[in-house]
């Protein structure tokens, strides 16, 4: 069975170069604006890049955490840092490549290879990353939980 989802946002303009992203069917909203390094872009808010990033970023985080409860994995942190990298290609700005670094840490050094290939299959199944053009490469730190 196919199913569809819809996810509304709406954005305001608030000044200069920036607005506010809301849903009504969120708790908050979020500021948004031109990043510093495009002529009067913002220091310190939300960007199109920024959240282009963490689309992917979240993504892989909630497919891993899905794939690790059906698998019985367990785990004691989860954590990712994910780069996006804004070029010039066919002389337009596009977003090219995001580089997701996660660091897992489990709790059973004997779960070290599954916990691998749950990561990979994370990445493989994330509907963002199936989504868009851009290289998405995974760099994958797994830890074993040191026992106190």
């Amino acid at each position: 069975m196919t199913y569809t989802h819809n996810y509304t946002v709406n954005l305001r303009w608030d000044a200069e170069r920036k607005g506010t992203l809301y849903s009504d069917e969120l708790d908050q909203g979020l500021a948004v604006a031109t990043p510093p390094p495009f002529p009067k872009g913002i220091e310190k808010i939300w960007s199109p890049e920024h959240l282009f990033t963490a689309a992917v970023s979240s993504c892989l985080m909630t497919t891993f955490l899905a794939i690790a409860e059906n698998s019985k994995l367990m785990f004691d942190h989860f954590a990712c840092k994910a780069t996006g990298k804004l070029d010039q290609a066919d002389g337009k700005y596009r977003m090219t490549e995001v580089l997701l670094e996660p660091e897992l840490v489990i709790t059973r050094e004997e779960d070290y290879a599954r916990a691998e290939r749950i990561l990979q299959k994370a990445e493989a199944a994330c509907l963002i990353t199936n989504s868009i053009n851009s290289k998405v490469e995974m760099k994958p730190v797994i830890k074993v939980l040191k026992p106190a």
